[in-house]
């Protein structure tokens, strides 16, 4: 019996052989389908505009299910990564200002950078702001940072590091949203991708999060961060660059300590397997 999700993505088109033609597919091999195949959600969320999370709800959770469920930390730590990717990706309006004001930090390191950031949205003018933001990544010929993996790893654009991330997000079914014309490497779009492993919206096994940020921002995206809060065209965006530095070394630690666990939990599975063997 075929569940909700396909039945509603056959409507759309008309019918299995619409569906099939559309696909590619010979008819038989979709007849017997119960539900959509996971590596043809997207496909078949592209070709009927059925969502993905309605196509296969256990894969793509709705966005109010995912958060419901989500551990406050994590929706804390996704909401980090989000207002990250947010400043450097676009000039922040006066709506982003105003949530930024209404934050507030702590004693911590991450919450004296969050203060600071706090304390910057108060005293800056939006006008000032964008003048920051086009100097340090837009620039006249280009700015005085270019956030993207490719140059800080190997000196230049659109080299493997680009490549990896491309894959990656291929496999994962990240795509970019419109009107985004930056390639995949670029921080902001990294750091929305990390957000969307944090909560979930991405179907992955349990530790894709830690190992996309080990491959895609370990290596390079602190240094930048540090760039930016010491920037010369940055004075609010200095304060971007500190808190980006303190929540990347807090998540850098944090994926390190997970790695270990998993790296004993292995070492401890393989030793019962032995002495069962034995």
């Amino acid at each position: 019996m075929r569940d909700a999700g396909l039945q509603e993505a056959i409507r759309a088109v008309g019918g299995i052989s619409a569906l099939s033609r559309l696909l590619g597919i010979a008819q038989p091999s979709v007849s017997i389908w119960t539900r959509v195949p996971a590596e043809r959600v997207i496909a078949v969320e592209t070709l009927t505009s059925v969502p993905r999370s309605v196509l296969r709800p256990d894969l793509y959770p709705s966005e109010d299910a995912a958060e419901a469920a989500l551990d406050p930390i994590d929706q804390a730590r996704a909401n980090l990564y989000v207002l990250l990717a947010k400043l450097i990706l676009h000039v922040p309006d006066e709506r982003v200002l105003i949530d930024i004001r209404r934050m507030s930090g702590d004693d911590s390191a991450l919450g004296q950078a969050l203060g600071a950031l706090v304390a910057a949205a108060d005293v800056t003018v939006a006008d000032r702001i964008a003048r920051e933001h086009f100097d340090l990544f837009i620039g006249v010929g280009r700015g005085e940072l270019l956030p993207y993996a490719s140059y800080y790893i190997t000196g230049f654009l659109y080299e493997r590091p680009l490549v990896r991330a491309r894959q990656d997000m291929r496999r994962l079914g990240i795509e970019r949203g419109e009107g985004m014309s930056e390639p995949e490497d670029h921080i902001g779009f990294l750091m929305e991708s990390m957000a969307g492993l944090v909560t979930k919206r991405f179907a992955a096994e349990a530790n894709e999060e830690r190992r996309f940020f080990e491959r895609h921002l370990q290596p390079w995206a602190e240094r930048f961060f540090t760039d930016l809060s010491k920037a010369e065209a940055a004075i609010f965006y200095r304060t971007v660059g500190r808190l980006g530095q303190e929540f990347l070394a807090i998540e850098r630690e944090a994926f390190a300590l997970d790695g270990e666990s998993h790296t004993d939990q292995d070492a401890q599975a393989s030793d019962d397997k032995e002495g069962a063997t034995a």
